[in-house]
């Protein structure tokens, strides 16, 4: 009969559930995990910081889908992770933090880095539980898996002692739990779901917006069918950007402002009315609101609605498809072109910037560059204020998945830990980094973990020496302070002594050879990109 020790156990555990690969950071309280890791052919990213672990664990969700797992050490590892879960929580991506402990038999003695773990992870996760037993490893990493997951997924932690860990049952005493989860997909009551279509068929000018639940759903075929048979025009915002090709007839980017305030019915999925929305205050009084999620608890909030539907939104998705009653054609084709005109209008004033020449280089430039660069299958990780807001303006979005942001949370620094678990999930595919000067300073040193994994990624920096969403909303106050960065810092360099490619670029025409030369090299790369710090197109806007 074989023996096990507990780090093997939740090796065992983690392989039965689909993982590939671990984000991690070494520490004594955890070293039996990597050697059952090893054992299992489980892939080990060692990383600088704990928080970029956590990051990049979120990354692989959003990435692939699927729950993404970070291993850290006891005390001060476990803290610097409370961030990056505090930002997985309001994604509602699927992450597990497996946590070493100091050993039982020594709690409340004062032993290394003993800390009371789960009151502090309580309040940015959906599970934390600690594990007392060493044979019941894989019944908790069962159940961390079941609440990660959903319906409405989110991080979880589980704390193993190590004494735990490093306690061996025999492996016939152990059950793996199996065949635990179902994949039902609850569909949306019927009589809201013809309310709803009716709704949308006799409006004059609908609206649908989709959001990141969309993508969890793994809906994005049958948001573009309900599209098509409700000839309704889509927005997408957070992880649900790439569902609808950029070209598709009925999606829109840039003119959602205009629409909505024009709109008669409007149908919310899988999208919060959080302040994204302006909470729904951004609707017409009148308008009529269809909302549509997997949470009750977010139906209605902050804004009164019309019909609201509740399930799994791939399932509720086909029934609104199925139901779609025609809309009266003349009327939508005009509204649809409306739409477009303004989209068209709206571009014609960016486009002044789009082309600009300006030494330093405007933001809308640089990512012009970017977008007539990239392939179609390039993922693309946006990171930090202004840039970001840029980035999405100007970007094409091709599949979903393939545009990850911070969120709602605003939480700068995924960057690189996105970056690298999109890089380890889709290792032919280009995979580019846009990021502001401030939020590239969180986790910078994640290009050394870049290197150490042969993970070629190109980050671009928006490098305008300052804090700039924060600048250009002090500047009028008279309390501009603490928003300015050191000048044309050499972030480029910096990524150099660390083994990987820097170029700086200046004009506006050196952008694209240097994006050439950088995904040439083959190596981890930074093009540090001097830009306006001016602002001038948001005060043109």
């Amino acid at each position: 009969m074989s023996q096990l020790d507990g780090g093997r156990l939740v090796a065992k555990a983690l392989k039965q559930e689909g993982v590939e690969c671990i984000f991690t950071l070494c520490g004594t309280h955890i070293q039996a995990i990597h050697d059952g890791c090893i054992d299992e052919g489980i892939n080990i990213i060692d990383v600088r910081h704990e928080q970029a672990a956590a990051h990049a664990a979120e990354g692989w969700a959003k990435v692939t889908g699927k729950p993404g797992v970070a291993v850290a050490t006891a005390g001060p590892a476990i803290t610097n992770t409370v961030s990056a879960l505090a930002n997985a929580l309001r994604n509602w991506s699927p992450l597990i933090l497996i946590g070493g402990r100091s050993p039982v038999a020594e709690w409340e003695k004062g032993s290394l880095q003993e800390l009371d773990h789960i009151e502090i992870m309580k309040p940015v996760t959906r599970w934390a539980r600690t594990v007392l037993e060493t044979k019941r490893i894989p019944e908790y990493i069962g159940t961390a898996f079941r609440y990660a997951i959903g319906p409405k997924g989110g991080p979880v932690f589980l704390e193993i002692p190590v004494d735990v860990l490093s306690s061996r049952v025999d492996e016939t005493g152990v059950i793996f739990p199996t065949k635990y989860r179902t994949t039902a997909k609850p569909q949306g009551d019927p009589h809201q779901v013809k309310l709803a279509t009716q709704l949308i068929a006799n409006a004059q000018h609908p609206v649908v917006i989709a959001g990141s639940s969309v993508w969890w759903a793994q809906a994005a075929k049958e948001l573009q069918q309900f599209g098509e048979s409700a000839i309704a025009p889509l927005f997408l915002n957070g992880m649900a950007r790439g569902s609808i090709p950029p070209n598709h007839p009925l999606f829109f980017s840039i003119s959602r402002r205009f629409a909505l305030s024009c709109a008669d019915v409007i149908m919310v999925i899988g999208a919060p009315l959080d302040f994204r929305l302006g909470f729904g205050h951004l609707f017409p009084k009148e308008a009529k609101v269809i909302q549509v999620d997997f949470d009750p608890y977010d139906i209605g909030r902050n804004r009164a609605i019309e019909v609201g539907i509740t399930g799994n939104i791939q399932a509720i998705l086909k029934q609104l498809a199925q139901e779609a009653e025609n809309p009266p054609q003349r009327a939508r084709s005009a509204w649809i072109e409306r739409l477009r005109e303004e989209e068209e209008s709206i571009r014609r004033q960016d486009q002044q910037f789009l082309s600009s020449s300006a030494i330093p280089i405007h933001p809308l430039r640089l990512c012009k560059e970017i977008a007539d660069f990239l392939s179609k299958e390039a993922t693309i990780i946006g990171d930090g204020g202004d840039i970001v807001a840029f980035g999405a303006r100007v970007l094409p979005v091709n599949s979903p998945g393939h545009w990850l942001d911070p969120g709602p949370m605003g939480c700068l620094g995924v960057g690189t830990g996105y970056a690298m678990a999109a890089k380890l999930a889709r290792p032919g595919e280009q995979v580019l980094l846009l990021s502001g000067d401030g939020s590239f300073g969180f986790n910078a040193m994640e290009f050394d973990t870049m290197v150490r994994h042969n993970l070629p990624i190109v980050c671009v920096i928006s490098n305008d020496g300052c804090w700039g969403q924060v600048k250009r909303y002090a500047q009028p106050l008279g309390q501009a302070v603490a928003v300015d960065l050191a000048p044309a810092t050499r972030y480029d360099k910096m990524v150099q002594a660390l083994g990987g490619y820097g170029e700086l670029v200046q004009k506006g025409d050196d952008i694209r050879p240097a994006l050439e030369r950088a995904f040439a090299s083959g190596l981890p790369a930074c093009i540090n990109v001097l830009t306006d710090s001016a602002m001038t197109y948001w005060d043109s806007r």
